[in-house]
């Protein structure tokens, strides 16, 4: 009697055990369950993971195209201050590169979160804007870095019009062809804005 009634005890004990164990390990479980449930939704609200898939190749040719682009545009710009002899072409350039240099890092990221190559500093490939690029070759840098004054004027405007019909191009291309909203939204901006400095700048021609 009193070895069944250990024996009982035993099983009891044993069971309990188990069910302590087994209740363990359901939490744990649970808690990871939760966990998982709590990344993923987290996931999805951060903007990566959530547009991950959602651009296509257009999307990685705008990026790729439109860093070089506004680097040089930026380049353009930081001459500015130091040559033009008009205030109201140093407060354009300053808003050029107040524009551009946001948009820079902008479309960086993009490209990194796609597994996408950043064009490296001072790569500047021509052939992938196509003729109407807008982008200005080496010689045409050289003679505005040695203008001043009014010279410097003409050709900034002059250049940087042309510099502008070729981002608006870019841009409408990403409108038709391109997939993520983000750059949608983005060259609807640039088309916007560079069509307005567009008129801006021949405005100032017109008067000089």
């Amino acid at each position: 009697m009193q070895k069944n009634l250990i024996r009982r005890t035993s099983l009891v004990v044993a069971a309990g055990a188990a069910s302590l164990v087994l209740a363990a390990c359901g939490s744990s479980d649970d808690a990871s369950g939760g966990h998982d449930g709590h990344g993923s939704s987290s996931s999805a609200s951060s903007p990566a993971p959530a547009t991950q898939g959602q651009h296509n190749a257009a999307d990685a040719a705008f990026a790729k195209g439109m860093i070089p682009h506004h680097r040089q545009a930026v380049e353009m710009a930081d001459l500015a201050p130091g040559r033009a002899e008009s205030a109201e072409i140093k407060k354009l350039a300053e808003e050029i590169k107040e524009a551009q240099d946001p948009e820079i890092k902008t479309l960086s990221g993009w490209l990194t979160s796609w597994g996408e190559q950043v064009p490296a500093e001072g790569a500047m490939d021509h052939s992938m804007h196509g003729s109407g690029g807008g982008m200005m070759t080496p010689e045409e840098m050289d003679s505005l870095k040695q203008a001043s004054g009014k010279a410097f004027n003409t050709a900034f405007m002059e250049m940087m019009i042309k510099h502008h019909e070729g981002a608006v191009e870019m841009a409408k291309t990403q409108k038709a062809d391109g997939a993520f909203p983000e750059a949608k939204t983005m060259a609807d901006a640039i088309i916007t804005s560079q069509t307005a400095e567009i008129a801006t700048m021949n405005s100032l021609l017109g008067k000089s």
